[in-house]
């Protein structure tokens, strides 16, 4: 802090950079939620070559697969939240609503898209060549997960945040 000529304090700007950047770091919900989702997307890659018998890189930035890396986001994000300010409070509803809207979506909304999209690729493919969809794009069909997936996704976050929680101490709140 810096004192201006009429006696108030101003923060300089290498001291709100300063804070910015080790409020990133100490921020313990934040940190839970990319951590799961990172590691939700490596899992995506190990569960790929087991069930192709092949290493599939493009699993780490594909939507759909085990776990639901959406998922894992979302509760590993209102469990730390819920860690940190409390389970009663209005931030941790707003994250597990959140939560929830997103497990919701996948495993509906989404999931039948990717279903409707697998039954289009195939009427497509059973067209004749000369017909003018028969050369057309075949849609993405991974799109949304199983009922299996997101409770895995799920299961994910909960541990990846309470693990972070009891190594790195992240100021945790009881109340």
């Amino acid at each position: 802090m810096v004192m201006d000529d009429l006696g108030g304090s101003k923060v300089t700007e290498t001291a709100t950079t300063s804070y910015a950047t080790s409020s990133f770091f100490s921020n313990y919900p934040l940190i839970a939620a990319l951590f799961a989702f990172a590691l939700a997307q490596a899992f995506k890659i190990i569960t790929s070559r087991y069930k192709e018998n092949r290493w599939d890189m493009k699993q780490l930035i594909a939507s759909g697969g085990m776990p639901s890396s959406h998922t894992a986001t979302v509760t590993a994000l209102a469990v730390a939240v819920g860690l940190k300010d409390g389970f009663g409070g209005s931030t941790f509803a707003i994250a597990l609503v959140l939560a929830c809207v997103v497990m919701y979506d996948a495993t509906g909304v989404r999931l039948h898209a990717g279903r409707q999209a697998e039954v289009l690729n195939q009427i497509v493919c059973e067209l004749p060549a000369e017909h003018p969809l028969a050369l057309s794009r075949p849609l993405r069909e991974l799109l949304g997960h199983t009922p299996t997936q997101v409770v895995a996704g799920a299961l994910l976050g909960l541990v990846t945040s309470t693990m972070i929680c009891l190594i790195f101490g992240s100021g945790v709140e009881t109340r």
